[in-house]
């Protein structure tokens, strides 16, 4: 980056965070089409929203991937915390036909 010009070099990385971004939503967008499709099954089935035990290992996991990826587990696990909630609150309404 030696020499480059810092207007270009800002404008380079924000292309990138951007694109990175894109993908993240679109990701988003296929982990809840999934998780939709579970909760529907759930709902069928009469299965409770949540799976505390799920959580707990997925936590785990993701606070490993974290770890692995130089990124602050608890920052890994706060997203998903919020992710999950959002998922019981779709399963909860799948299961009260909504």
């Amino acid at each position: 980056m030696t020499g480059e010009d810092p207007t270009q070099t800002l404008l380079r990385l924000r292309g990138s965070i951007d694109n990175i971004d894109a993908a993240l939503v679109f990701m988003l967008a296929e982990r809840f089409k999934a998780t939709k499709r579970v909760g529907e099954l759930k709902a069928e089935h009469g299965m409770p929203p949540s799976d505390p035990a799920r959580e707990e290992q997925q936590l785990a996991r993701l606070r490993a991937l974290a770890l692995d990826a130089d990124l602050d587990p608890e920052f890994a696990e706060k997203w998903f915390n919020f992710v999950v909630a959002e998922v019981i609150r779709h399963h909860t309404e799948a299961a009260d036909g909504r």
